[in-house]
């Protein structure tokens, strides 16, 4: 059976469109198959379709030696419309070259479709920005709702999950479970639960390796090391110094390997948001994982998390995760104070979270000083178990409904 993430119905979207589709992801979130889902529409609907994957060492040499050289890699009709769809563009020696020759040069005649493994290659490969000339988009882990997709939860998905009935409401919560245990990436989440630590650990140790080795880290056990020491510290402020001396490395490495996790989608880093500097402002960012089971892998525990010592850290993690799917990254940010008050995450400057695996008791002066701030700000509390709270709202982490869709920009 075929599932189809919501990406293709964007590029179907778009696809008459002259720019060029730039998709980026991590590895093994499926960049292939959307490309491929892609092109089977467009054959159904009689379109000219042509694919060529860049890990061929000989598609990567005659390209590198000219762009023109794609007319001898396959048989375009340059007097009709073609679709080219291009998987690994980064290993292409100049890929903005190659993308804007096609571009300016066959405009309306070739249509590129081109997928990369990381965006680290868009900063140190892409001599152009391309502005004008491509739409780019994120392609992550599952949504919990394509998770629900792949479990042949169709129905479930496609629900209101503002006003679910108990029933439906009864049904979500095993698979959030098993959601925020194994993630989202497509294969874990097909498979059987016995083999997915196994192709999790698959992920770590190939998947990630290869991006350390394409991005030239040589001390793969401080990166690793790493690795681990955010998975333990969800929601933590990021100390390059105080790292740099638990790891015996220097502040410049630590620097490099947090590139290479957030442009190899590994990781991401949220910014404080603040107005008033003297009370507010701390420059370190919070640490985040893309992928709750790619974080559970280097924090060796995948017990449920109605199990856990950590849950609400695992917890903070999904609910980060779900705000990933309608926001630009650097629209999320974190509130804290100098004297330690807090608010987990401010959205847009528009919206509040404060999550909360269960709510036992809340004193509303932790937030007075935030709501007498930015009464603009619509505050909420995102909880697991259900919980009543006096004078503030309180919602379930699949109700969040926030206002952009950021596939493409």
């Amino acid at each position: 059976m075929k599932f189809e993430r919501d990406l293709v119905q964007k590029l179907k979207e778009k696809i008459d469109r002259d720019e060029i589709l730039l998709i980026i992801g991590p590895r093994q979130a499926g960049k292939t198959t959307v490309m491929k889902q892609t092109m089977g529409f467009l054959k159904a609907h009689g379109k000219k379709c042509y694919s060529i994957n860049l890990e061929d060492p000989q598609y990567l040499s005659l390209l590198n030696q000219s762009p023109k050289n794609l007319f001898k890699i396959i048989p375009i009709d340059k007097d009709e419309k073609s679709f080219l769809f291009i998987d690994e563009i980064q290993y292409l020696e100049n890929p903005s070259n190659f993308l804007k020759y096609f571009y300016d040069e066959y405009k309306g005649k070739i249509k590129i479709t081109a997928s990369g493994s990381s965006s680290f290659y868009m900063d140190k490969k892409f001599k152009d920005s391309l502005a004008g000339r491509k739409i780019l988009f994120n392609l992550f882990p599952l949504s919990f709702k394509e998770f629900l997709r792949f479990k042949k939860e169709r129905g479930l998905s496609e629900s209101d999950f503002r006003n679910l009935t108990i029933s439906e409401k009864d049904a979500i919560i095993p698979y959030y479970i098993e959601y925020l245990t194994y993630g989202g990436f497509p294969k874990v989440v097909l498979s059987p639960v016995e083999e997915k630590v196994e192709i999790l650990r698959d992920l770590a140790f190939s998947y990630i390796k290869k991006d350390m080795f394409e991005a030239g880290v040589r001390h793969e056990e401080s990166f690793f090391k790493l690795l681990k020491i955010f998975a333990s510290q969800i929601g933590g402020l990021v100390n390059i110094f105080e790292l740099a001396t638990t790891l015996g490395i220097s502040k410049t490495a630590v620097e490099n390997y947090l590139y290479i996790m957030k442009k190899s989608f590994h990781i991401s880093l949220i910014s404080p948001f603040y107005k008033n500097p003297r009370k507010e402002l701390t420059k370190m960012p919070k640490v985040y994982f893309i992928d709750t089971g790619l974080r559970n892998f280097f924090r060796n525990n995948f017990k449920p998390i109605i199990n856990r010592e950590d849950r609400g850290d695992l917890f903070e993690n999904a609910v980060f995760r779900q705000l990933m799917e309608n926001n630009y990254v650097d629209e999320i940010k974190f509130w804290r104070t100098t004297n330690q008050k807090e608010v987990d995450f401010i959205v847009n400057e528009t919206h509040a979270y404060e999550v909360k695996y269960q709510i036992k008791s809340v004193k509303s002066s932790s937030y007075k000083y935030f709501l007498e701030h930015y009464p603009e700000i619509k505050f909420r509390f995102v909880v697991f178990e259900e919980s009543v709270v006096d004078n503030f709202e309180v919602i379930y982490p699949w109700e969040l409904k926030l206002e952009e869709e950021p596939f493409g920009y």
